[in-house]
């Protein structure tokens, strides 16, 4: 300090230069390390990472086996006006309900069946059963 409570202009410039430079470092490439392959759409807690679409229009698949559904409430990346198509096996027919804007309702029977959604708008949005009251996915829309 050359008077009473300043800094040399150089050693604070020297901290700055450092500070930005560690900063810049930790910013790296976000892909390096991670296997190319996207995971697989299976079920997983709310709380787990998002699982994300091999392609724009993939296809996820929905089971039910009496009130209990897979994927249980998983967040799913989804691209804003891509199709969604959701394959349904179910051991009994009903109905779920997306709630986007405007809502949609898919109606399913007992079987095997596929429903195209479309989504237009960003965010997230619940699809879900009301009887019973379950969240089946997330769909997080960018």
């Amino acid at each position: 300090m050359s008077r009473r409570g300043h800094l040399h202009p150089a050693p604070l410039a020297a901290s700055l230069a450092l500070v930005l430079l560690f900063t810049l470092s930790a910013c790296g490439d976000d892909d390096a390390g991670r296997a190319t392959d996207e995971p697989s759409l299976t079920s997983e807690s709310p709380d787990d990472a998002p699982i994300t679409p091999e392609d724009e229009g993939a296809v996820i698949e929905v089971i039910r086996e009496g009130d209990e559904f897979t994927p249980n409430g998983a967040r799913v990346d989804a691209a804003i006006g891509a199709p969604v198509i959701l394959s349904i096996t179910a051991d009994e027919a009903g109905e779920l309900h997306v709630h986007s804007v405007p809502e949609q309702e898919i109606a399913y029977d007992a079987g095997t069946s596929e429903h195209e959604i479309t989504i237009d708008r960003p965010g997230v949005v619940e699809v879900e059963s009301h009887d019973p009251d379950v969240i089946v996915l997330q769909l997080e829309v960018r």
